[in-house]
């Protein structure tokens, strides 16, 4: 008595699609994929970017080189 059986969960599903709509659980699967996906991509540019820590100093470096008088020059410190 604790599990549902089939007709339990189509009853579900048929009352699910009825209050929110096909339209609206289509768009909730698709933000669902994406987020997902921005995630996996995350978690790929989050291990690699031990390699790169050398290029911000680059950049600073490069930014203190223009003679731009309409720009304030930031020293980055990084963190031990």
């Amino acid at each position: 008595m604790g599990s549902f059986s089939i007709w339990h969960w189509l009853i579900v599903l048929l009352i699910v699609v009825m209050v929110f709509g096909t339209k609206k659980l289509k768009n909730l699967g698709s933000d669902l994929g994406g987020a997902v996906k921005g995630f996996k991509d995350g978690m790929k540019d989050g291990s690699s970017t031990e390699d790169k820590s050398a290029a911000p100093a680059a950049q600073v470096a490069n930014a203190a080189v223009a003679d731009d008088k309409t720009t304030i020059d930031v020293q980055a410190k990084q963190k031990p």
